[in-house]
């Protein structure tokens, strides 16, 4: 997680930010289903992230549900392509890890920019 001098919540956040967050919300969703699929459903390892990114952004009520939305798809659709552990879900682990940091980085770098 990066550190700022002051907060920046999510209403003073641009579209392409606001973008940037909820496809990060869905690749999070994507790797919760994927995580439990080889690790069991008690793991909850990727929405707890989930829900530390949520706190941190202090969405409105609107853009906090798109998140949500935007998360449980994520993870009904790796859960439906991938319902049990094996050389294809964990392939697909890494095509999301690549995802989130992209996006992760997308995000910091517009942060910086502005």
């Amino acid at each position: 997680m990066l550190a700022f001098a002051s907060p920046t919540f999510a209403q003073d956040r641009t579209p392409a930010q606001r973008q940037a967050l909820t496809d990060l919300a869905y690749v999070l969703g994507q790797s919760h289903a994927l995580r439990q699929a080889c690790l069991g459903a008690q793991d909850q390892f990727w929405r707890g992230r989930m829900l530390k990114m949520v706190d941190a952004e202090a969405p409105d009520p609107a853009f906090d549900t798109r998140l949500h939305n935007a998360f449980n798809a994520g993870f009904s659709s790796a859960q439906a392509q991938y319902p049990a552990c094996g050389p294809d879900s964990r392939r697909a682990e890494v095509v999301a890890a690549g995802r989130g940091q992209a996006l992760a980085a997308s995000l910091a770098k517009q942060m910086a920019d502005n």
